[in-house]
């Protein structure tokens, strides 16, 4: 028998949940893929600085020195992610934050006796 056909033994204390499924692992890899760029985590910070959470795309351009059509693609790459959602009001899209897609991601890594418990 080689070395890979030989069954596995536990080495530590049993899960105390279930670990993620490949499937669940790529849906999180995304959003932490998007948050992996440092313009696209400013951009997640102005939106919730906002009061309401919420700020128009026309007050999210000044404050980086790039352009419109790339400050656009990161918020397309954050919103493809879960990590936002916008919506038209006349000419502007206003971003809001999607706090559940936050609470997500902080929650798939935290430690099993941890589950549950509000973060400081």
């Amino acid at each position: 028998m080689s070395k890979q056909e030989l069954p596995l033994a536990p080495c530590g204390p049993p899960l105390t949940r279930d670990p993620l499924t490949p499937e669940r692992a790529d849906e999180l890899a995304r959003a932490f893929k998007a948050l992996g760029d440092p313009v696209r985590v400013r951009l997640l910070s102005l939106i919730a600085s906002h009061e309401g959470g919420e700020a128009c795309v026309c007050d999210l351009t000044d404050a980086f020195d790039l352009t419109g059509p790339t400050i656009s693609h990161h918020l397309k790459v954050l919103r493809e992610a879960g990590m936002i959602d916008g919506d038209r009001r006349g000419t502007w899209i206003y971003y809001r934050v999607r706090p559940e897609a936050l609470r997500d991601l902080s929650e798939s890594l935290r430690p099993a006796d941890q589950a549950g418990t509000v973060l400081a």
